[in-house]
């Protein structure tokens, strides 16, 4: 066999495998399985829709319909404000709560001896059955949707941000001592970048419990927001219009769980997660 041929068939052995995991990569992408999964889930519900009744049930196009005649109207956009207005209060005062808090708890004490038992506790009971109470002490009003937002939220934040300190690495506590560095160097330095993955995680579920709460305080308080949408259009059984803010809640917490992986990916390149 010449030199030529030789070269041939080798360039030939190496493409064949390339060309191999070329065509295999492109199936293989998440991106694929992620969308292509939900347009499975649609195009199925479009044609199983139409056979059940409408006044139970509903479909994707008449959703869709639908969602442009109540944005449109600006009906849509008003109580989406108002949700929105809620949802950013009181998940704000549960971060800035809920991350001190946590750190202080992990690093002093008698602090976590202290409220251990009443965190675990309120954690653990029903919110669903305290938002009556918090209505009757704190009226039906913006106050009130915004403290039952904050109990939703503040929870996984502060067990998350108490967990990421606690579980900091020894060796770098003791290398930040051995400097004396002072208290608050060592947050600054130390405990804060390595509870950040924890405080993401914990932001994660607060979003997710932020939303149920923001609801069920509608549910309970003025007539506003998505829950009134909800409710409003369930009770008339249009059920194209009772999906529109179902699936808007849907949207935002989707979209601000990504945005929360970005924000994660951009201030702790470190962490395991986002490698």
């Amino acid at each position: 066999m010449s030199v030529a041929n030789q070269v041939h068939t080798g360039h030939l052995a190496d493409s064949a495998p390339r060309a191999a995991t070329i065509k295999a990569s492109w199936w293989e992408r998440p991106a694929l399985f992620r969308y292509g999964f939900v347009a499975l889930i649609l195009i199925a519900w479009q044609i199983i829709g139409p056979f059940i009744n409408p006044i139970f049930f509903t479909y994707p196009t008449k959703i869709a319909a639908a969602f442009c005649t109540t944005t449109v109207s600006g009906e849509l956009p008003y109580f989406l404000a108002q949700s929105l207005e809620v949802m950013v209060y009181g998940l704000s005062i549960a971060l800035i709560v809920g991350i001190p808090l946590g750190i202080a708890m992990a690093r002093i004490r008698w602090l976590d001896w202290a409220l251990d038992l009443p965190i675990n506790a309120l954690y653990a009971t029903p919110l669903v059955a305290v938002v009556p109470l918090l209505v009757l002490w704190f009226g039906i009003y913006l106050k009130a949707k915004i403290i039952v937002v904050f109990l939703f939220a503040v929870f996984p934040v502060l067990i998350n941000t108490y967990q990421g300190v606690r579980e900091c690495d020894k060796n770098m506590l003791e290398v930040a001592h051995s400097f004396r560095s002072s208290e608050w160097r060592v947050w600054r330095d130390v405990l804060l970048p390595f509870a950040v993955p924890y405080i993401i995680a914990g932001i994660r579920l607060a979003i997710g419990r932020g939303l149920i709460g923001m609801i069920i305080a509608e549910f309970y308080t003025t007539i506003s927001g998505l829950g009134f949408m909800i409710t409003r259009y369930a009770n008339v059984f249009e059920m194209d219009k009772t999906f529109v803010p179902v699936i808007v809640l849907m949207v935002l917490g989707v979209s601000l769980t990504s945005l929360l992986k970005w924000v994660g990916r951009r201030i702790a390149p470190w962490s395991s997660a986002n490698r």
